[in-house]
């Protein structure tokens, strides 16, 4: 364990209801209180998956404010409040704050990107803004720069930095992430198909888009693990691949919305650039949902 961890086990990367008219609040409302009644341990707002970057300012604080409100302390509420712009991070993230989000989850700069010293400077400006704990993200995929293991540990002693959450999907990397930041930072996966190897490595859970469909499976996954049972873990992990690749055989959150859609939370509905899943793609995704009892 960290010096604060934030949860311990399955949070999920929860969409953002949406419609032509803006923002579904009453889905959201369902959606947050079935998530909850599942067992999951913790739910991540307005991040990639909830559509963050497409949210107006004033929506991506409606939504965490409604959401704070709604989960009335059950879970914790993770807010997503990074940017590639520093000040509208530490804007947003001090908003979150003040609304009641337990913690933040804060995204490396995309297209401007930043060096392994600016990624330093900008999360320590960020930190000392709030009096949060805040999960470092490190998606290089999506905003093409990646943290280095010793930029974490560099970043580990400050006391509002507490976490990461690791989705560059290299293994080798976060193992010497775990060897150097050793319990200075919790770990967890941002990837849903390594999971169990995350937590292998002494992680303490996943944030993750598997959860929108499955989350009291999710949960299970990684409480089978700290109970002791891997083998029983890693056959969830298994037996849950397959529908993990068809998640992400489009661009996220993409497969979900579409998931969560024909499993009757929302519209089928995504705001430009992201459009609605391929016939072919969606195909395969239901077959597999279908397999689950999920639709």
């Amino acid at each position: 364990m960290s010096k604060q961890t934030i949860f311990r086990g399955a949070a999920t990367a929860l969409i953002t209801p949406l419609t032509s008219a803006g923002v579904d609040y009453e889905a959201l409302g369902r959606l947050i209180d079935w998530q909850i009644e599942q067992g999951i341990d913790a739910l991540v707002i307005a991040g990639t998956t909830g559509e963050g970057a497409t949210l107006t300012y004033d929506e991506h604080q409606e939504v965490i404010r409604y959401s704070v409100e709604r989960a009335a302390g059950r879970v914790p509420i993770i807010a997503g409040s990074g940017s590639n712009d520093t000040s509208r991070a530490i804007t947003l993230s001090r908003f979150s704050c003040e609304a009641g989000a337990d913690a933040l989850l804060v995204v490396t700069p995309y297209y401007n990107k930043a060096t392994q010293k600016g990624l330093i400077a900008m999360y320590t400006a960020i930190a000392d803004a709030v009096d949060r704990p805040i999960i470092l993200y490190n998606v290089p995929s999506r905003t093409g720069v990646g943290i280095e293991p010793n930029t974490y540990l560099a970043l580990a002693d400050h006391p509002n930095i507490v976490a990461i959450k690791e989705a560059n999907g290299n293994i080798s990397k976060i193992v010497e992430t775990a060897r150097l930041v050793g319990d200075k930072l919790d770990i967890y996966s941002g990837n849903d198909d390594q999971v169990v190897p995350i937590l292998a490595m002494g992680g303490s859970g996943v944030i993750s888009v598997l959860s929108n469909v499955m989350p009291a499976q999710t949960h299970a996954m990684c409480e089978r693990f700290f109970k002791g049972d891997l083998a029983g873990a890693a056959k969830l992990q298994m037996n849950y691949l397959p529908l993990i690749n068809a998640l992400f055989s489009e661009v996220n959150p993409i497969p979900v919305k579409a998931a969560m859609a024909a499993m009757g939370w929302c519209e089928n509905y995504l705001r430009l650039p992201l459009t609605r899943m391929e016939p072919e793609h969606w195909e395969k995704l239901k077959t597999i949902m279908q397999a689950h009892g999920l639709i």
